[in-house]
């Protein structure tokens, strides 16, 4: 059947490509329909206390994000004057400021001490700004942008929606650089390890259409992140690169064979979808460990890299076979010598001194697990973004000037006693940390009549039973301090309302850090699970791929470790990325060597020759590989200002560096001393004198 597809496909190359690029069509819309979520606190599972909050804030408070103001050094009336200009703004809901409490008429000294306190601060004076839509929605983007536009330089607009706002701009402006970058220096890794110096760009149109299809089908989830918006395409060309290179290969094997090139196409396209499908399950399985995250990030990012891997195995078992077929003569036209030098004595020396670098590898888990375990963590996404981001400027004198670093919000019935919210904002207010309360009733005990409250403070403050309760804090978000500080608003609020709800960036963050920390544990052991399944399948072995998941474990741990060795914070969703990726990604390269040395043991050869021949036609196809994914993703590191996606991006080129290095050096004699054990807890490890039809390209196939 296959190979029936396949004689089809090679009789018509250029209606297959002609076809290939119509579907880029439907893609690029999808691609350009699709939403971009900036908001990593959304994914969080929505069972959540804190989540729950959020809802409530959206319906019926219409509160789902709040910015704050600050108008430095300008007169009453000019704010005033602002604050109308704000609320005309669409999808401000509404502006709170003094002028619609006591009027701006009532000098600043007349005004009551809470709100003189929450509102004003030396030459400084602070508004509340409402959306009526999700904080990350592109109607609070623009509504934020128009904000911006009414306000002069004297003005600073602060809140985590800004901060997405920013973000999402920065990522706008460098996502070109970042896959313009990452094509670059794939090319350039390419140029040097490829034999042709037209292939290359062959092999990047047939991973640019998988890019494309990929993006465009992300349609059906809606929306994406922005994590996985600026990762996705340079992960996709680093992982699936080696599908391409070995297709290649293969049609190189069958052309001797063949005095037609179209049927040495055929019989490597029906050997590469034999090996391919196969060989590409660890990588898929080790993105859709990401899945099983809580924070529904993982599930984001999971889902659109394994359909990457996917749609990159059809592209090319069903597009590159044309494209090379269209360009074979100007392939064969500029070839060259690739530059990857021999390995062979480095591969007799390691056999030679086996017994010291199997030692070496047991005493490396020491220090890398220890360090793995140290490496220091942050949660607090604005620290990942330059510092002087309008957003970042405006928090830190938000913090400065009304101390004020974050806002939390509590949901309560509004049945409550005059009384008993008097004790609750005392009690609240001797907290550690606490600088201001807002709300209703707070506001009335500034001597406000009730019929004097504007009928749009109400609204902010009071609906459908429920009343609101804004409580803002010194301390910075996603820190040990804030941690207590919920803790004990929680031991008080609950006493007056069991059933309150207390939301804002710094539960949400405390929620974050606690979801993510058993996230990281919970998709480790499932990758590392299926990709030891996966392998025992291939293998027909219960020792095999432990031996080969620990030894690409080791190369995670030491990646991971260098951040401690190096003293660099990482971004919290990086751990959990990288475990999942780096094994699923790399543990090719040890497959890629296992089988071929499965393959020489069972020609008959020894242990010592099997392992040096599989050492030395492996190294080439793990250099290959491993450079290319490092280049493209190590491009992305060089230009993100946003720390979060420079360190995945480091961590991924880092890693698939490590990986390589583990394969090349210690890999040989690690698989030369198992031997033994593999054959004895192997079903067939050495039985079958020749390898079966498409065995050989199987194995190659395995760095895929």
């Amino acid at each position: 059947m296959v190979e029936k597809i396949a004689h089809k496909l090679t009789r018509k190359p250029k209606l297959v490509a002609l076809i290939a690029l119509l579907l880029l069509i439907p893609a690029l819309i999808g691609y350009a329909a699709t939403r971009i979520n900036y908001d990593i606190l959304s994914y969080l599972p929505q069972d959540l206390p804190s989540s729950k909050g959020e809802q409530m804030l959206e319906e019926p408070f219409q509160m789902a994000a709040t910015s704050m103001l600050i108008v430095d050094n300008m007169p009453a009336g000019y704010t005033n004057r602002l604050i109308q200009q704000i609320k005309e703004v669409p999808h401000v809901s509404n502006a709170l400021w003094v002028s619609n409490l006591v009027g701006i008429q009532v000098p600043v000294e007349m005004i009551p001490a809470e709100l003189r306190e929450m509102f004003f601060s030396g030459k400084s004076t602070m508004m509340l700004i409402q959306y009526d839509q999700p904080g990350a929605s592109n109607e609070t983007m623009e509504a934020i942008e128009q904000v911006r536009k009414v306000c002069n330089e004297n003005c600073f607009l602060a809140g985590f929606s800004v901060v997405v706002k920013d973000t999402r701009d920065v990522m706008d402006s460098e996502l070109p650089v970042f896959v313009g970058l990452a094509v670059l220096l794939a090319l350039a890794a390419m140029s040097l390890t490829l034999e042709s110096t037209v292939l290359p760009f062959v092999y990047l149109a047939s991973i640019g259409i998988a890019v494309v299809y990929n993006f465009g089908t992300n349609i059906f989830l809606g929306e994406i992140s922005y994590i996985t918006k600026a990762i996705a395409a340079v992960l996709q060309l680093g992982v699936t690169m080696d599908y391409s290179i070995f297709l290649y290969h293969r049609y190189e094997e069958e052309r001797a064979h063949y005095e037609d090139k179209r049927d040495a196409m055929t019989q490597a396209i029906a050997a590469a979808f034999r090996s391919l499908s196969g060989s590409s399950m660890t990588t898929i399985a080790g993105f859709l460990a990401l899945c099983f995250m809580r924070l529904t990030l993982g599930r984001d990012i999971g889902i659109v890299m394994a359909k990457g891997v996917v749609l990159g195995v059809a592209t090319v078992i069903l597009v590159l076979p044309s494209l090379v077929l269209i360009f074979d003569r100007q392939i064969d036209k500029h070839k060259h010598r690739t530059l990857i030098p021999s390995f062979e004595g480095v591969n007799g020396f390691i056999i030679r001194h086996k017994t010291p670098v199997v030692i070496m590898t047991l005493l490396l888990f020491l220090p890398a697990v220890y360090a793995q375990r140290h490496a220091e963590i942050y949660y607090k996404l604005d620290e990942s973004l330059p510092r002087d981001l309008p957003s970042i400027v405006s928090n830190e004198k938000l913090k400065k000037d009304f101390d004020m670093a974050t806002s939390h919000f509590v949901v309560l019935r509004d049945d409550i006693s005059a009384a008993g919210m008097k004790e609750l904002e005392e009690q609240i207010k001797e907290i550690p940390g606490i600088t201001s309360v807002v709300s209703y009733h707070s506001m009335l005990g500034t001597g406000i009549p009730d019929f004097f409250v504007p009928s749009g403070v109400k609204d902010m403050l009071r609906q459908d039973g429920y009343q609101l309760m804004m409580i803002n804090s010194s301390y910075e978000p996603a820190t040990d301090l804030v941690a207590e500080q919920l803790d004990a608003m929680g031991d008080v609020i609950f006493r007056y309302d069991p059933e309150a709800m207390i939301t804002g960036e710094g539960a949400m963050y405390r929620d974050l850090i606690d979801t993510s920390s058993v996230d990281f544990q919970i998709t480790n052991y499932i990758s590392v699970v299926a990709i030891f399944l996966i392998i025992a399948f291939v293998f027909r072995s219960i020792t095999v791929p432990i031996v080969l998941v620990a030894t690409i474990e080791l190369a995670i741990f030491v990646n991971q470790g260098c951040c401690y060795f190096l003293g660099t914070e990482i971004p919290f969703i990086a751990p959990t990325i990288i475990s999942c990726v780096q094994l699923g990604a790399t543990v090719d390269y040890a497959i890629l060597m296992t089988s071929r040395f499965q393959e020489e043991l069972r020609s008959g050869k020894d242990r010592k020759q099997a392992i040096c021949i599989a050492a030395s036609s492996s190294d080439a196809s793990i250099v290959t590989s491993a450079l290319v994914l490092f280049c493209a993703t190590l491009g992305v590191s060089f230009v993100s200002s946003i720390d979060l996606i420079g360190s995945i991006c480091v961590m991924l080129s880092r890693g698939a560096l490590i990986s390589a290095l583990v394969s090349i050096f210690l890999m040989p004699a690690v698989l030369y001393v198992c031997e033994p054990v593999f054959s004895r807890t192997s079903l067939n490890w050495r039985r079958e004198p020749q390898p079966r039809k498409g065995k050989h390209s199987h194995g190659t196939a395995q760095a895929a």
